[in-house]
């Protein structure tokens, strides 16, 4: 099977594979937040939709278990529940939606929602707030939606996190803890749906390597310079990204 994979995919298309899954993952570890919105877009660019949503969460929530010990605690659980209670619902509408989506639509939909998320990012500045259980629910509902169609939770909970947080450790723990369950209700939900096939842990097995050794790199590179120079350069990739995929789907 992993022969039959290597030929199908190629040469070009795994060299693409491992940068997309380093880059994403470094993103991810140095800021807390941009996996999926980094990896799945250059998943969708030689994977179908359903392969590419359930390889970026298998990779997230392998990789948030192994470096549990490096964020969990950081931010406390129980105000995060109704958020993870409407992610849920959230994420069995998502995958509702993923399986009536074209690879072109899928596309599409996945360069605006970074486009969006980037331009959201670029005029949120973090400022200390006490948001209600209403701000938590719809965060979490809006999360979980993205997070079943296209493997992205990010955007509504990052900017959560960038408006109520100001100290990025704890920014980056409930982002962190946050992607660890979203990964885990749209794995499950993937799986009841039927979307994880014979397939999927062969091409987990062919990114997870690349996934690893990005997780470590940006790890080290938040321990010794912080998130401030890397945000901008972090929302600059994303927005070329958001921006290329976005014309693909439209030629």
């Amino acid at each position: 099977m992993l022969a039959e994979i290597l030929a199908e995919v190629g040469a070009v298309h795994l060299v693409l594979l491992w940068l997309g899954v380093m880059a994403a993952a470094i993103l991810r570890s140095f800021t807390g937040f941009g996996f999926g919105l980094a990896a799945v877009p250059v998943f969708s660019l030689f994977m179908a939709p359903t392969q590419a949503v359930v390889l970026s969460s298998s990779l997230t929530f392998t990789i948030s278990l192994l470096t549990l010990k490096t964020y969990w605690g950081g931010y406390p659980l129980k105000p995060m529940l109704p958020m993870l209670a409407m992610a849920w619902l959230g994420t069995v509408l998502g995958v509702l939606l993923l399986g009536s989506l074209s690879v072109p639509q899928f596309q599409l939909l996945i360069g605006i929602a970074v486009i969006a998320a980037c331009l959201a990012l670029s005029r949120y500045h973090p400022r200390k707030r006490s948001p209600g259980l209403a701000v938590n629910g719809i965060t979490g509902l809006a999360s979980g939606v993205l997070n079943g169609a296209f493997a992205i939770p990010g955007p509504p909970v990052i900017i959560y996190a960038m408006a109520t947080e100001t100290e990025p450790a704890r920014s980056r723990s409930l982002l962190m803890t946050f992607f660890l369950f979203s990964a885990f209700l749209a794995l499950l939900s993937y799986a009841a749906a039927g979307f994880v096939t014979p397939r999927s842990p062969w091409m987990f097995a062919l990114a997870f390597p690349a996934m690893y050794v990005g997780d470590k790199l940006g790890y080290y590179l938040f321990r010794r310079f912080g998130t401030g120079l890397y945000r901008r350069i972090a929302l600059v990739v994303l927005l070329a990204i958001g921006l290329a995929i976005t014309v693909k789907s439209l030629l």
